[in-house]
């Protein structure tokens, strides 16, 4: 656990004055007097609990509290990062950091292995989605916080750590000895050509290098003969203005608007415009957005509508068009604070309201979307083209096609069996056919699997009798009317485990209802870049 430093309220002072400085400038210094006597009631009450509470108290937790929870009034997205939440945010946007490759959770008490980069030192050893760390360096990590398993399991470059793993079918511990290594995080998790002339990308979110990766996967794409592209955006949360502007400008003419920004000060106000000469403008092009598309990917699809350059497939976008420029702080931890917000190319801005505790707002990619959404007058704009296109919540889509689960759109029993986690662990039985990493041997054999096997009914009904072993009720309606859903997490499932990403995703592209959907909708896609600028388009600028 981490030891906190006792911090006297004077220090405290001194760091929130600081703070508070550094936000809001000339305006802070007006109001002096006004802030003074603000700081003096923080103080004094920071004061009474360090002398008075009946407990021990640390004081920088107390601050960090204090500015949380300042940071939380004021909107949905403001918000403080201790300094591991700032590492952690700093090694996203980087892509790159030293350790072993793997994301974990604590389930159940135990370290588990939620995910692993391919490529990295853990996918090398065998580690496998579900794997439980029992053991690190010998010390058993039985009610570990993940902090302290992350703690221990990262370390310099080429250094090793000693894990020993539980893996279900296996009796005894699986002891590994896992060098350490520089991990990249990828931002472009699958491309690849759908058909002889269709390209498909998946970006996951947009990182620092986001847009190199995209060029790659276009250069590769249009090399096997790509014609046209469906960029998928789904569950995509955003990320780097920067990386969503250059991403756009591969699409988009040089000169072209793609988002501008305004602020409270005017070193807010922006406008971002396309300053690079495109090589992919004769692509036709469909976007695919849901309900967990914000922020960057929102910048994205709404200038590519704006312009009439791709066609939105999917749902309305999640509907954030706040920016947030982030802070370092006093003693490694940042602030992540409002200070624009971003409106699209006709001058939408496509920002939700919320309420006043935030629970619709932030609940939203919960609930059913409505099929339809009523608009005022003046939340009408229109595109290049002058197709009607409306602010306020989110990017509404061209064609509507509602999926926000791997292109499906699962009942309740079948959302059930995959927050359960049910789909990956039943993988676990499995294995890659040739596979010889791990050398201890299962209790039960495992069964070996080609990269194109076949899902047999005899799998399913094994799938449903470890459902009911899970103490899940089968909903027999539910089940059947959702087999296809079923039947392609099952296969998703493996293929993630047991031959990666790319294959996974590639797999699933032939079964995914709104990518189905989508690719019939091609010549839509083409005849929007026929369209002509209409005055109706221009008057709608700024």
């Amino acid at each position: 656990m981490r030891t906190y430093r006792t911090l006297s309220a004077a220090a405290m002072a001194v760091v929130l004055c600081a703070l508070l400085g550094g936000f809001f400038g000339r305006s802070a210094l007006v109001a002096q007097d006004q802030i003074a006597d603000q700081y003096k009631v923080f103080t004094d009450a920071l004061d009474a609990i360090e002398t008075e509470f009946v407990g021990e108290v640390e004081s920088d937790r107390l601050v960090y509290g204090a500015i949380s929870g300042m940071l939380q009034t004021l909107d949905p997205h403001s918000s403080f990062m201790d300094p591991r939440s700032y590492a952690q945010m700093r090694e996203r946007q980087e892509g790159r950091y030293y350790g072993l490759g793997i994301s974990i959770n604590v389930v159940e008490g135990g370290i588990t292995v939620f995910s692993i980069f391919e490529g990295s030192p853990a996918y090398q050893q065998g580690l496998r989605r579900g794997d439980i760390i029992a053991r690190i360096e010998g010390e058993d990590t039985l009610g570990w916080t993940s902090d302290q398993a992350v703690a221990q399991l990262r370390g310099p470059r080429g250094s090793s750590v000693q894990i020993s793993i539980r893996r279900e079918g296996y009796a005894d511990l699986i002891r590994l000895d896992v060098l350490r290594d520089e991990i990249h995080i990828p931002t472009v998790r699958a491309a690849f050509m759908l058909d002889d002339a269709t390209g498909y990308i998946l970006l996951s979110d947009f990182g620092e290098n986001s847009d190199d990766e995209i060029g790659v996967a276009l250069a590769s794409l249009r090399a096997q003969g790509m014609q046209r592209i469906v960029l998928d955006l789904r569950n995509n949360p955003g990320g780097a203005l920067d990386q969503a502007i250059s991403i756009s400008n591969r699409f988009l003419p040089r000169g072209d608007l793609i988002v501008y920004t305004r602020g409270r000060v005017s070193n807010s106000d922006h406008d971002y415009r396309a300053t690079e000469d495109s090589e992919y403008l004769d692509l036709p092009m469909i976007t695919l957005v849901n309900r967990n598309s914000a922020s960057a990917s929102e910048i994205v699809s709404g200038a590519l509508q704006d312009h009439d350059r791709s066609l939105i497939v999917g749902e309305t976008t999640f509907g954030k068009a706040l920016v947030q420029s982030v802070y370092r702080v006093s003693g490694g931890a940042g602030v992540a604070v409002t200070t624009a917000r971003y409106y699209t190319p006709s001058g939408r801005l496509i920002q939700r309201p919320w309420d006043g505790t935030f629970d619709e707002y932030l609940t939203y990619a919960l609930r059913d979307q409505e099929a339809s959404t009523p608009h005022s007058a003046e939340d009408l704009k229109f595109t290049d083209g002058g197709r009607r296109v409306y602010s306020g919540g989110g990017v509404e889509p061209d064609r509507r096609f509602d999926g926000p689960t791997e292109g499906f759109n699962p009942n309740r029993f079948s959302r059930t069996l995959a927050a359960r986690n049910l789909f990956n662990s039943f993988a676990q039985r499995f294995t890659r056919a040739g596979d010889e990493r791990i050398t201890a041997s299962p209790t039960v054999p495992h069964r070996e699997l080609s990269e194109d096997f076949v899902l047999t009914d005899a799998m399913v009904a094994e799938f449903r009798a470890y459902v009911e072993d899970a103490s899940v009720r089968i909903d027999e309606g539910a089940w059947q009317e959702d087999e296809a859903f079923i039947r392609a997490m099952l296969r998703f499932g493996i293929d993630v485990d047991l031959f990666g990403g790319g294959v996974a995703r590639k797999n699933l592209a032939g079964q995914d209802p709104q990518l189905t959907y989508a690719l019939t909708l091609f010549p839509e896609a083409e005849a929007l870049m026929r369209l002509p600028a209409s005055p109706p388009a221009q008057q709608a600028q700024r």
